[in-house]
């Protein structure tokens, strides 16, 4: 199964503090924006995405279809045939992708420990 790159979403207090501490750390902001109260960080193949007010918790992101640079990948796994993998293996998705559709979809599921895993294809 191949979920594709992988960020860590964070929950912010404060946008600018964040950006400033992850700066220190390295990261440059790579896409994203303040006006958006979200911007995502990279430093060589790592990802931090810093979310303001979208969300609560921290959330594991998987994005099948892209490289770490946000590029597309030739040979990836559709989101829906992960989706049907996990199922099969008797995980319980609390959102799903929609089976007839095709392109860009999410599904979020839930670790034993309540961490939020969210896959989001792009494309």
């Amino acid at each position: 199964m191949k979920l594709g790159a992988f960020s860590m979403s964070l929950n912010v207090k404060d946008l600018k503090v964040s950006k400033e501490f992850y700066e220190k750390l390295g990261f440059q902001v790579f896409a994203g924006s303040m006006e958006h109260q979200y911007l995502i960080m990279k430093n060589d193949n790592a990802l931090i995405g810093l979310f303001q007010g979208m969300f609560e918790g921290n959330i594991l992101t998987f994005s099948p279809g892209w490289d770490e640079n946000a590029k597309n990948l030739d040979n990836f796994d559709d989101i829906r045939k992960i989706q049907q993998q996990l199922k099969n293996s008797g995980l319980t998705l609390t959102t799903e992708a929609d089976e007839k559709s095709e392109g860009p979809a999410s599904l979020m599921l839930t670790d034993p420990d309540g961490n939020v895993i969210l896959l989001d294809q792009h494309r």
